[in-house]
């Protein structure tokens, strides 16, 4: 089984982030062989300053390592050190079709009104993204509900290349259905995901955020004034209190009905501190080290630079075959 997964540079890193994807990744790698990757190059579909994007890539690097990430055990990497990435895209490009692409959803949420003034890059995303998993001919491939879609154009994309060539050359990849990354939300508004560009700073917990920082967040946190109910069912129109509830099960990795079972009936005055004091017991060693290597960009460096030797390793032997596969042989 050979996992590989991908995620966007977004400097600021959260709780949100920690909690939605990157626990999963730790699980994930001592369950399969994974190849764990910063998407640069899809960073670039949208504006982007060259500094801040270097910036955060490192940033999410230390942050995935601060958390458990393991680059002895998983190959850790950014896109962009591995030109396969860009080649494989490039010929994938020819079995893509516009019709396909004119399907993606993302497209037409990233690009809004302005469709004709979207970047080529952001339209053939999807291409990228088939690109980043049939170059290691990855076996799973975790998708959340957003990106079904994106995992389904790179099984056609996979099929119709080997079919318009008459070879094998790529495996379709299937979904990993692991643990369900929880979906957190912000402190200030329940309906509205935990996110970096919200002005509120008190609407997030920071990977950087120090102990103190963290539990005052978490008691200035909205809520309501009615005490936890002993079901889920009754949290359903009182999404800043579910979101709490739901914070909790995935920092203790228990189901959210199991934390109700613990603390229904109980006003937030006593659910807050405990949440405040395992929110910090969880995220305290994470920040410790993320802070302590966020700033060391010559051991990040190092670290990309390795991994990325052993992706393009891994990568090789089917990027020349997708070049023997369209009968350009030149240097494959």
């Amino acid at each position: 089984m050979r996992v590989v997964s991908g995620i966007q540079p977004t400097g600021n890193l959260h709780l949100g982030n920690y909690l939605g994807a990157i626990v999963n990744w730790v699980k994930m790698q001592d369950e399969s062989e994974c190849l764990f990757f910063l998407a640069d190059l899809h960073a670039i579909s949208m504006p982007t300053d060259a500094a801040a994007l270097s910036a955060s890539t490192r940033e999410m690097a230390a942050a995935l390592i601060a958390s458990g990430v393991d680059p002895e055990r998983a190959v850790l990497f950014n896109q962009a050190r591995v030109p396969g990435h860009a080649e494989l895209c490039w010929l994938l490009n020819g079995t893509a079709r516009m019709g396909w692409l004119n399907r993606m959803t993302q497209f037409k949420d990233k690009s809004g009104k302005n469709r004709e003034g979207a970047s080529i890059a952001l339209y053939a995303y999807p291409v990228l993204q088939a690109a980043d998993v049939l170059l290691y001919n990855a076996t799973h491939v975790p998708v959340g509900q957003d990106q079904k879609q994106h995992l389904e154009l790179a099984r056609d994309v996979a099929e119709k290349f080997n079919a318009d060539t008459g070879t094998e050359t790529f495996i379709l990849p299937e979904p990993y259905i692991g643990t369900t990354a929880a979906r957190i939300m912000s402190l200030r508004d329940g309906t509205a995901k935990m996110s970096k560009s919200d002005v509120s700073e008190m609407s997030r917990i920071n990977l950087s955020d120090d102990s103190d920082t963290v539990a005052k967040k978490i008691r200035k946190a909205k809520t309501d004034a009615e005490p936890l109910p002993e079901t889920m069912a009754e949290l359903e129109d009182r999404p800043e209190a579910k979101n709490l509830v739901s914070i909790y099960a995935a920092l203790a990795e228990i189901e959210p009905q199991a934390v109700l079972g613990q603390f229904a009936g109980k006003g937030f005055g006593e659910f807050k501190p405990a949440l405040a004091d395992l929110t910090v017991s969880v995220l305290e060693p994470v920040s410790a080290r993320f802070n302590a290597l966020k700033d060391d960009i010559s051991a990040i460096d190092a670290i990309l630079e390795r991994g990325a030797e052993k992706a393009k390793a891994a990568g090789a032997p089917t990027l020349s075959a997708a070049y023997r596969a369209l009968g350009l042989l030149s240097g494959h």
